[in-house]
């Protein structure tokens, strides 16, 4: 196993990792109290577009994790640091209601914005709404993604993730979605900044091999992979990315970085 020195904080994904849906995964807030209490910082970064910060927060405060918000990046907190940059964004946002409540300072439109949003939106997909889209793509919007997630794990099961809707976009309007959650280098490096670290001494611990770790791994972050969630054996196999570290879940963790002689700040 490849030695991971000098580790001083840890990111987290959500659900799959420390939760799915509502439901714990067991040893997670033992795991994170650990860190803590080694003086390691934590982070928690996920892809979820269907929360507002203050849902978000609060959800993992009702899970027991007692976050505060600098201590939590979302994919769309990474948009809307984005657009805050851009000139008079006007925005058509395909987002669920709660997360809508972050954008709402920006002018929005149906028919003549410049940038599109993509999150998830359920079963609100339809043939009209992917035209709607399609004709603001062809006039000139930016297509922006939060991710282009493949599935994700419920707790009936897997489910398919929004990455086809935005493919299929991209492809019908010959355009290039901008992607602002990881993988996205730009989200990692968002992250790194705000804990004023090299992203060496940081390491990424997720249940989606490519987004997760592969994505931490290209923006110099070390990569360490769980069996829950979304994993599965055949995926993983497939894949060219190779973590630092497989773990069987979160509660591994403490042990697994202990090991390593990882030196808190």
């Amino acid at each position: 196993m490849q030695s991971i020195p000098h580790i001083k904080a840890v990111l987290f994904d959500l659900d799959g990792v420390l939760y799915i849906g509502k439901q714990l995964i067991p040893g997670a807030l033992s795991a994170v109290a650990q860190l803590r209490k080694a003086g390691i910082a934590v982070r928690f970064v996920t892809n979820t577009s269907t929360l507002s910060l203050n849902s978000l927060q609060q959800k993992l405060n009702d899970l027991g994790f007692n976050t505060v918000p600098e201590e939590i990046m979302s994919a769309p907190q990474a948009t809307i640091q984005y657009l805050k940059k851009q000139p008079n964004p006007v925005c058509k946002l395909l987002l669920a209601e709660d997360v809508k409540k972050d954008f709402a300072c920006f002018d929005q439109s149906a028919t003549a914005a410049n940038y599109v949003v993509i999150g998830d939106i359920g079963d609100q997909w339809s043939y009209e709404l992917l035209n709607e889209v399609f004709h603001c793509l062809v006039n000139g919007a930016q297509l922006i993604a939060i991710h282009k997630n493949r599935f994700w794990q419920t707790e009936t099961g897997l489910q398919m993730d929004i990455g086809a809707f935005v493919t299929g976009l991209e492809y019908a309007s010959n355009t290039q979605a901008m992607l602002m959650g990881k993988p996205s280098r730009h989200f990692f490096n968002q992250v790194v900044d705000t804990l004023r670290m090299k992203p060496s001494d940081i390491v990424m611990v997720g249940d989606d091999i490519d987004a997760d770790v592969g994505g931490a791994q290209d923006a110099g972050l070390h990569g360490i992979l769980v069996k829950t969630g979304k994993y599965r054996e055949t995926y993983t196999r497939l894949s060219s990315v190779e973590p630092d570290a497989i773990i069987q879940s979160v509660a591994d963790l403490p042990a697994l970085l202990g090991c390593l002689s990882i030196q808190a700040h």
